[in-house]
């Protein structure tokens, strides 16, 4: 049976401070303090809070420059996702697993499809019957006052991901944007429109034009052996 994607070992420590966007200072339980590679290169706007709750994983690697990796935090009790490689392996797993209602009716899963001469979409859904079902997903972190919002900062990749969604879509094909929300105190999703009202435009549009919108937040179990992340509820558009 399928419990969720699979967390490396986690080192429990605090975090001291995230600088240069891909390093992050943190103090392990020992007292000693490791510079972690910071697999999210966003504003992190409300995730990185010295003193908070930190988890590293670390690399048997030699040829790795820095053995750990900050994976999550918790602040005020919520535990937030860091490392955005999870969203997009989570979210093929679910689809493999029957986990997502939404996309249960395929058989096929490719990853890192090039739908246009410079533009990848990050799945393609395939079973014998029907066109393709191509999907986007993003890594959603920021939440104000329970909602959820992306992006956390303006994304001109963003919002060519939304155009050539709503070509395919234009041309008969099935598309999806999957917003992960990796944290767990959301209960609802609506575009940042007051940091990127481009974004959030041509969101709407694409809607109009019959891309669909999935949002789903995350769970996370910390006792589990090893540790995991799964799929948890789905989020209001709003």
């Amino acid at each position: 049976m399928y419990k969720g994607y699979e967390l490396p070992p986690l080192i429990k420590g605090k975090l001291v401070k995230r600088y240069k966007r891909f390093l992050a200072d943190i103090e392990l339980e020992t007292g000693e303090v490791v510079t972690a590679h910071c697999p999210n290169s966003g504003s992190m706007k409300g995730c990185a809070q010295p003193g908070a709750e930190a988890w590293v994983s670390q690399s048997t690697d030699p040829k790795r420059k820095l053995k750990y990796t900050w994976e999550l935090t918790r602040i005020d009790g919520t535990f937030i996702g860091i490392n955005t490689l999870v969203p997009n392996r989570l979210v093929r797993a679910s689809v493999e697993h029957k986990q997502i209602p939404e996309l249960s009716d395929y058989d096929r899963v490719t990853s890192e499809v090039k739908t246009s001469a410079h533009t990848r979409l990050d799945l393609m859904l395939e079973n014998n019957n029907k066109k393709p079902c191509f999907v986007e997903i993003k890594n959603c972190t920021l939440v104000e006052n329970g909602v959820a919002m992306f992006p956390d900062a303006v994304t001109k990749r963003g919002q060519k991901h939304i155009q050539e969604l709503a070509a395919l879509s234009d041309a008969g094909h099935r598309t999806v944007l999957f917003f992960l929300v990796q944290r767990t105190d959301a209960h609802a999703f609506t575009p940042a429109a007051d940091i990127d009202p481009e974004y959030a435009a041509k969101l709407m549009q694409a809607q109009l034009k019959g891309v669909e919108i999935i949002v789903r937040d995350v769970a996370f179990d910390l006792d589990a052996d090893p540790a995991v992340i799964c799929l948890d509820q789905a989020l209001e558009l709003v």
